[in-house]
């Protein structure tokens, strides 16, 4: 691995082989999401906690301090809306010379696998792996299932993960599943977390996310389960427990209330 392109993971990946990645970028396809309607207003409490974020260049620019960040993983995918026709029909939008102006540490996007555009995305993967090769900037593929839920089994998101790394991606993002030791197994680069649409309680985030650091993840991308809870810094700081500290649910739940309590 080239030393740029090492250097960069190593601004995400923690020492410990670990990473917490907040992603605010909903925007690009869902508009104002709720919470996340002021970014800057969103962003700033949490930053201390995060080990990157997970954004669109629109909102790096506009909402990030550019003088107190932390490290950028840039969106460059979209030109599709939850109100268009299919989410799925996604191009780059963002080039690898506009990365590297805004001095990411890596760049995302989704693949379809499994849809009406599955080779399109892949395809979008594949030029992105290749610009990130010659710029040394690591490619993070996301997994995208969207509405199709039932989609989220250990067989199909291990199909997803293997396809996007044997196309070239650093790293995968992919949704936690029963059996996720097989989505991990299968995937010979790092596999993190997605979060997905908010739960019904803290533990049952806690549960999922100690399970899947358990079964081989490196860590974790979630986003409305931190900041669309009602205490996000508490929030935040738990689950940054289990992934760095190596806390238990319980634990986490623990410190969960009393960052409630400090507010």
């Amino acid at each position: 691995m080239q030393w740029g392109m090492a250097n960069r993971l190593a601004q995400l990946i923690r020492s410990d082989g670990h990473v917490l990645i907040l992603p605010v970028d909903h925007g690009y396809f869902q508009g104002p999401t709720r919470m996340l309607e002021e970014p800057r207003k969103t962003i700033e409490p949490l930053l201390p906690y995060a080990d990157g974020l997970f954004i669109t260049r629109g909102v790096l620019r506009s909402c990030v301090d550019p003088n107190n960040s932390v490290p950028i993983v840039l969106r460059v995918s979209g030109g599709t809306s939850m109100v268009g026709k299919d989410l799925a029909n996604e191009g780059i939008t963002t080039s690898m010379e506009e990365a590297i102006r805004l001095n990411v540490s890596a760049v995302g996007l989704s693949v379809f696998i499994g849809t009406d555009y599955e080779k399109e995305s892949l395809l979008n993967l594949s030029k992105l792996v290749n610009d990130g090769e010659r710029y040394g900037i690591p490619v993070m593929a996301v997994t995208a299932v969207g509405k199709e839920l039932e989609k989220r089994d250990a067989r199909y998101l291990a199909l997803c993960c293997r396809i996007a790394a044997e196309l070239g991606a650093h790293v995968v993002k992919t949704y936690w599943c029963e059996d996720f030791e097989k989505v991990t197994t299968g995937c010979p680069v790092p596999v993190i977390m997605a979060g997905g649409p908010r739960v019904d309680t803290e533990r049952e985030v806690f549960d999922f996310v100690h399970d899947g650091m358990q079964k081989g993840s490196i860590g974790v991308n979630l986003g409305r389960n931190v900041w669309q809870n009602d205490f996000p810094v508490a929030m935040i700081r738990a689950l940054r427990a289990i992934i760095h500290e190596g806390a238990t649910p319980v634990q986490a739940e623990e410190l969960y209330k009393s960052g409630q309590k400090e507010g």
